[in-house]
């Protein structure tokens, strides 16, 4: 039975992330998974309140986020990058299903988040089937 996944991706540098979330699609055409739902935040900030919603889906076994925290000129990019890991993993944990992290950042520049555009959707999405499929065998 394939994974039942639900992908929610930040708005905000969107240059970045809507390419990442075109290579997520790509990898899960090809993975054993489905995409359930794509949702869309203004920044990644807002994910852990979508990401609840999608946890309470019965047809969802896991969410891929996507997302790229760029280094401004404040410490900004740390707080909404350390607090958005750390709401994520409690989501992950109250739910009982997997929560991938496919933020990037932070101290990233604009550059680096363009590099990760290829490999972090896929590592995500892989994160993500890997731990349904493991919880599954529990």
């Amino acid at each position: 039975m394939k994974a039942k996944l639900g992908l929610v991706v930040s708005e905000f540098n969107n240059e970045i992330t809507y390419k990442m979330l075109a290579r997520a699609k790509q990898y899960i055409k090809r993975a054993d998974a489905s995409i359930r739902y794509v949702c869309y935040v203004p920044g990644s900030f807002d994910m852990p309140l979508m990401i609840g919603e999608l946890l309470k889906k019965k047809d969802v076994d896991a969410v891929v986020t996507l997302g790229a925290v760029i280094k401004g000129e404040t410490g900004h990019d740390e707080i909404i990058a350390g607090d958005v890991a750390r709401l994520i993993a409690d989501l992950s944990l109250r739910s009982g299903k997997p929560v991938s992290l496919g933020v990037t950042g932070p101290s990233m520049t604009i550059e680096q988040a363009m590099e990760r555009i290829e490999i972090i959707p896929m590592r995500a999405v892989d994160a993500a089937i890997k731990m349904v499929f493991r919880m599954r065998k529990i």
